[in-house]
């Protein structure tokens, strides 16, 4: 997965495996009940589950704490069991130690299932409200000083490939200035890009649109403030910058 967030779709198809896989160990513990294993096959079966468990919900879950009453019989009261011991026992039997492990893993599917059902939910209702802006935005925030010259800012324009940036002041944006409002300045104005700081030409104040937003609103507000740029916020912050070239991306379905 490297750095990158894992999608939706990446998530639900985990989810997938994992219930998989633990259907998987479900069906070795009815065999079991059916022919009882040896120690040395019930602790390999431990070992694997317990690892299945650990990637599915992490090594501080308290199903595996569950786990490991289910193998000594006292996961009972953990999991809220009406099940005893059989009558006249002093000791769990491996029967009843089984059943404790089935009840485990039951609960750890029906926990899963529920994740999953709530990941499909929330892509139906994305679905249905179309892409929004989050969805093809950029998530680097790209930004130079309000005091830095224009050469300055022609450098970074080129360095990071990208036909605008942000003007900082302090700890907030204040402005932003295009590759095209940039050369404009130097070449058809005169400018001395060497001394010019970009306040002195920089567009303001910044024209915003929200995450949640659908693709069609950061079209409307481009052709409304004759702009190729947006910056992008949640919850009152910039989180990051949509262009045309991305709205020509959604157009074009390249994702």
């Amino acid at each position: 997965m490297g750095s990158q967030k894992m999608s939706k779709t990446d998530r639900v198809g985990t989810l997938d495996q994992d219930v998989s896989r633990i259907r998987q160990q479900l069906e070795i513990l009815k065999k079991f009940l059916i022919d009882e294993p040896s120690m040395g096959a019930l602790n390999e079966f431990d070992s694997a589950t317990e690892e299945i468990l650990e990637d599915a919900f992490g090594g501080s879950s308290a199903l595996l704490d569950t786990y490991d009453y289910a193998q000594l019989g006292e996961a009972a009261g953990l999991m809220n069991l009406s099940e005893e011991a059989p009558e006249g026992t002093t000791h769990h039997s491996q029967r009843e130690t089984i059943r404790q492990r089935q009840r485990v893993l039951e609960s750890a599917i029906a926990d899963l299932e529920a994740r999953r059902a709530s990941l499909s939910q929330e892509s139906k209702k994305r679905k249905a409200s179309g892409p929004t802006v989050s969805d093809y935005m950029a998530k680097t925030v790209r930004s130079v000083s309000l005091d830095a010259t224009l050469q300055e800012v022609g450098q970074c324009l080129q360095k990071w490939k990208i036909g605008s940036v942000l003007i900082q002041g302090g700890d907030e944006y204040l402005g932003y200035i295009t590759e095209t409002e940039l050369t404009r300045e130097v070449v058809a104005s005169g400018t001395d890009p060497l001394t010019t700081t970009v306040k002195t030409c920089m567009r303001e104040p910044l024209v915003t649109v929200e995450t949640s937003d659908p693709i069609v609103e950061a079209v409307r507000l481009m052709k409304e403030k004759g702009t190729r740029h947006l910056a992008v916020t949640e919850s009152n912050r910039i989180v990051g910058v949509v262009s045309v070239s991305d709205i020509i991306r959604y157009y074009s379905g390249v994702v």
